[in-house]
């Protein structure tokens, strides 16, 4: 969905996302338009081992932004990334001289796979509301979305009929059947031209090689990532956890993972995690 040329498809899911949105559509109206900006360096970035961002940003009509991320292990940081990402989106948005009132309302869609928030609601949707009355709303300016895949598969009363996103978690779900797979591509125009752009993907021997890059380079990167974590921990447990977090940074470092990929796994600040890297760092 994060390509140019998969607007109906993005349009489709992000419509079952916001259904019940609280900022948006404002006036309970389907999503009309969505321009995707296109991360050109995403393909190469994640083959080649480097910084890699797994998500999509994209602009609706009337100028909220959405950035959507997958998930698929649980470095413990979920809310505070979600957090990161957005605000990172919210700052960029507003040009030099501009007021604040420009600044657009954005929204967060975290699907997770990986225990992650109390209760068993696979849809969680947060913003800015007052503490003794929820009914009074700051701003509609932040919106935060989780869901949650593990939940999902343990959910029973699946309503792929009336509940469009159960069509897309349907269709998501590794797990589900061939039969339920064609079932709701039948019912949906979104999963239809998703399915159909799997199918392309699958067909087309560069293309499937990309694809798989892809997912490998990501399974890969969390797998090494959570190695990095055992393996710092264990070598500084005695220290205690500050000693520990370090001793994750420098084997993080020592079986070269960017700063970056160091700053996710320990959350110590970059410019720290850069005097380790250094020479001479301590």
């Amino acid at each position: 969905m994060g390509e140019k040329g998969n607007e109906v498809q993005l349009k489709g899911f992000l419509n079952a996302v916001l259904e019940h949105s609280s900022s948006y559509p404002s006036t309970n109206k389907p999503i009309e338009t969505v321009e995707i900006l296109e991360n050109q360096s995403f393909a190469a970035d994640i083959i080649s081992g480097k910084s890699c961002v797994l998500d999509v940003l994209a602009v609706l009509n009337g100028g909220t932004k959405v950035n959507i991320e997958i998930q698929l292990g649980n470095q413990k940081n979920m809310d505070r990334r979600s957090l990161y990402y957005w605000s990172k989106v919210y700052a960029e948005s507003l040009r030099e001289g501009e007021d604040f009132q420009e600044l657009p309302n954005v929204i967060a869609v975290n699907i997770v796979d990986f225990k992650m928030l109390e209760g068993d609601t696979v849809h969680t949707c947060f913003n800015l509301r007052e503490t003794s009355d929820p009914t009074l709303v700051l701003s509609s300016a932040l919106e935060i979305h989780f869901i949650n895949m593990v939940k999902w598969r343990k959910q029973a009363d699946k309503d792929i009929v009336n509940n469009p996103l159960h069509r897309w978690l349907t269709w998501f779900d590794e797990r589900s059947s061939p039969e339920l797979v064609m079932k709701v591509v039948n019912m949906d125009e979104g999963i239809k031209a998703a399915n159909e752009r799997q199918a392309y993907i699958t067909q087309d021997e560069e293309a499937r090689r990309m694809y798989w890059s892809r997912r490998m380079a990501e399974h890969d990167r969390v797998s090494q990532l959570s190695s990095a974590r055992e393996d710092g921990f264990e070598a500084g447990l005695a220290d205690g956890q500050e000693a520990a977090t370090v001793n994750i940074a420098r084997n993080a470092l020592a079986k070269g993972y960017s700063l970056e990929q160091v700053c996710d796994i320990t959350g110590l600040d970059l410019e720290a995690i850069r005097q380790m890297a250094s020479p001479s760092g301590a």
